[in-house]
């Protein structure tokens, strides 16, 4: 999104606001990483997908849809299709991909088929280690109820309820379409679009040309195994100069971080820097209302790494 997220403190007074103005602090970081070793669904880089990231993306112009490609070949060499549809999260996650419009500004129309499967796949993160101890921690930070049937609503609220995003047609965007599907803002820009899966999905459908990494100027190039990646991609015809993803991991482990992020504080926009397993990134939250309105990581380092 173009607009500054400023760094604010989070989850009350736990937080203590540093004279760089990020936000950081250990308890945040402890329950991520326990997410994080939780999260069995997560894929095995070399085994389960392999990833080209070649070349280093350059200047995209604000406004142009010109990028030079610095990738010849797809981001993703491989990846076990049958291990995905074969994981219950994964296989209920990728039949809500084909369930929205494309652009802002075009009312979403929610068929009775489409709630259900918004359901099923709640229902089945929820049952999940790595939900459950997301709940848990939400319970015990009382942003959540206790009561799971409740908290499944808390979660299509802030997920799936739909919203105006543009305000010249009905309700057009929720959370689950900006931040895992993808949008386009009145067919100029890219919004959104921050899931591996679907990033996948698309490129190997044609829709997407991966156009290269974004790391820092001097500095190494991302590894083949890395979970979380800035990248550089076109998407029917748009260019999105830079977006955050992380990459083999589970959508309910996505959707866990984000939640926590979201509900740990109440300021429009959020940015909570921590360290995961091997990885710096941010965690970049905004706020629509009751709802998210986009997130992402965006790595800053890895492997000791400056990018």
């Amino acid at each position: 999104m173009a607009r500054r997220c400023k760094y604010t403190p989070i989850l009350g007074n736990v937080i203590d606001r540093f004279n760089r103005s990020h936000v950081a602090n250990q308890e945040l970081t402890d329950v991520l990483n326990e997410l994080w070793r939780l999260d069995v669904n997560r894929l095995k880089p070399g085994t389960d997908y392999i990833i080209d990231p070649q070349g280093r993306a350059g200047y995209v112009a604000q406004g142009s849809n010109y990028a030079r490609d610095r990738a010849r070949a797809p981001l993703f060499k491989y990846v076990d299709e049958d291990k995905l549809k074969s994981i219950e999260t994964y296989a209920h996650f990728i039949n809500l991909l084909d369930n929205y419009e494309m652009s802002t500004g075009v009312s979403e129309s929610v068929t009775r088929q489409e709630l259900q499967e918004n359901r099923k796949f709640l229902d089945a993160i929820v049952e999940t280690e790595v939900m459950k101890f997301a709940h848990q921690y939400l319970v015990k930070k009382r942003v959540s109820p206790p009561d799971v049937v409740r908290f499944k609503k808390q979660l299509f609220d802030i997920w799936f309820r739909l919203y105006h995003r543009d305000r010249r047609g009905g309700k057009d965007s929720c959370g689950f379409e900006h931040v895992f599907v993808g949008e386009t803002k009145q067919g100029q820009d890219i919004t959104g679009l921050h899931n591996w899966v679907q990033f996948y999905l698309q490129e190997k459908h044609g829709h997407i040309d991966y156009k290269g990494y974004k790391a820092r100027d001097n500095k190494n190039t991302p590894d083949e195994d890395d979970h979380v990646l800035n990248l550089q991609f076109s998407w029917k015809g748009l260019v999105k100069p830079v977006g955050g993803s992380f990459v083999g991991v589970s959508p309910e482990l996505e959707v866990a971080f984000f939640t926590i992020v979201f509900l740990a504080s109440r300021d429009k926009c959020t940015v909570l820097e921590v360290k995961v397993d091997e990885y710096v990134l941010e965690l970049v939250v905004y706020r629509h209302r009751r709802s998210i309105g986009s997130s992402y990581p965006k790595l800053l380092s890895s492997n000791h790494r400056d990018l």
